[in-house]
């Protein structure tokens, strides 16, 4: 499964099966499209002091998120320059004073500057302080960007900067995070996690994949809309009357899966460059029920803005290549490559600060029931998405078809709405892939212009 280029595996409407399944075109992504992505690290409300941290990897790049001592925040690679070791292992941390390495006890500043190191009286005399180690410190992982708390980094800089490689989805991003009054969400509820025996592409595609609900989770909703009919049929049966507010939010949560290939297509999606999507933009699964307070967000941001606020309830707003956030509720998926055929899925729920109680238990009841490892959605989705990994290696036609909604002269190119059930989502992903995948410009690496000497302890 070696091949000379890998950028012939993807043509204008259909992908090669080793796209998914060769290492070596595994390994170029994480050289090439993850380190020129802007990749979405962290929330800063994950890091609310100086020496707070969180260790966790970007592609194949171990990484420290920290806050400063000025309140800033820097990404740095989780190495330390002495002989190598993780700082922190993965997840969240507190230093008190300074980042120090458990092996040998080097220190460093928040910033990622040498503080300190042991015995250091056995460097004099070896010109160390002319070294890479005593210079650098920590290397810095690349460019660091801020949207309303969202941390997002790039290791390369041979792309386009921040706003303009986002573009309309920080709009969408504002959109959701006024679903709170202050304007301001934070992570709360932990984090669900979940290893997929699958290459990280097949799960998103998955997250733009409008037409596999009805099918898929059929089972889900079949069960969702027998244990809510015997539900009513029970209180029923007792004298109770009907709920004036219908099934109860679980049952909102899941029966929509079950809506018809019609509602799916109307929905509606929007292709952005990058890679980057909104699919959902005229309604969604999820626009029969909100948690969220509506008089307190007119209060907060006026009669127009609450309006659009609560109007905005996309699907999934795709954040190439590692995220997918929904605005009601508040979720978030995070993908971690691990290997070809294995990525780690990590489930996020946001509390909207003043917005009560509800829509924090709305994020973490859908996470529950949606994407938690036990739930029975994605139950389905794992099963297949694994299958898929194996059956990719059998005979036949080794090309994968992306066909739906393209028309045979010309294919839409962002930005431009479709249906929601056009597999141009899909295709516009590996435009996208194309661009971030050409050959790496020597130079351009967070760690090579991170080499200007630092003061030395």
């Amino acid at each position: 499964m070696e091949h000379s280029d890998p950028l012939a595996l993807v043509r204008p409407h259909e992908v090669h099966r080793d796209l998914y399944r060769c290492p070596r075109v595994f390994e170029l992504e994480m050289q090439r499209l993850w380190a020129r992505a802007w990749l979405y690290v962290g929330h800063d409300s994950q890091v609310p002091e100086p020496g707070d941290h969180v260790a966790l990897n970007l592609g194949a790049q171990p990484v420290l998120m920290v806050r400063r001592d000025d309140g800033g925040i820097v990404v740095l690679h989780n190495r330390c320059a002495h002989r190598g070791a993780p700082l922190a292992p993965e997840g969240p941390g507190r230093a008190q004073r300074l980042l120090r390495c458990p092996y040998h006890g080097w220190a460093y500043r928040f910033d990622g500057r040498l503080a300190g190191l042991p015995q250091r009286a056995g460097y004099d005399g070896v010109d160390f302080e002319a070294s890479t180690a005593a210079a650098r410190g920590l290397t810095p992982y690349g460019e660091v960007a801020v949207h309303r708390g969202f941390v997002f980094a790039r290791a390369r800089f041979d792309g386009p900067g921040f706003e303009a490689a986002l573009g309309e989805l920080l709009g969408a991003l504002d959109l959701i995070c006024d679903r709170s009054p202050r304007g301001r969400l934070r992570v709360a509820g932990g984090v669900l996690r979940s290893v997929v025996r699958a290459n990280w592409k097949l799960y998103l595609e998955n997250v733009n994949d409008a037409v596999h609900p009805p099918s898929t989770h059929a089972s889900v909703t079949d069960a969702a809309g027998a244990a809510w009919k015997a539900e009513a049929a029970s209180a029923a049966g007792a004298g109770v009357g009907p709920n004036a507010e219908g099934p109860p939010l679980a049952m909102r949560q899941l029966l929509p899966f079950g809506s018809g290939f019609e509602f799916f297509d109307r929905m509606g999606a929007r292709l952005l460059p990058h890679g980057h999507s909104i699919l959902g933009t005229q309604h969604s699964i999820h626009s029969g029920y909100s948690a969220q307070d509506a008089q307190a967000l007119r209060d907060a941001h006026g009669e127009q803005r609450a309006c659009q606020v609560l109007a905005f309830a996309p699907q999934n707003v795709v954040f190439y290549p590692s995220m997918a956030l929904k605005g009601s509720p508040q979720v978030m998926r995070v993908l971690r490559p691990l290997a070809p055929d294995r990525t780690l899925v990590e489930a996020w729920a946001f509390e909207p600060e003043g917005a009560g109680p509800q829509a924090l238990q709305g994020a973490l009841l859908y996470n529950r029931q949606v994407f938690s490892p036990l739930s029975m959605v994605a139950h389905d989705d794992l099963h297949l998405f694994e299958g898929q990994q194996r059956s990719l290696a059998a005979d036949g036609n080794p090309w994968v078809s992306l066909h739906r909604g393209a028309r045979p002269d010309v294919d839409q190119a962002p930005p431009c709405d479709v249906g929601g059930l056009d597999e141009g989502l899909l295709r516009n992903q590996y435009r996208a892939w194309l661009d971030m995948m050409r050959p790496v410009v020597p130079g351009t690496s967070g760690a090579d212009l991170a080499s200007a000497p630092r003061t030395a302890p």
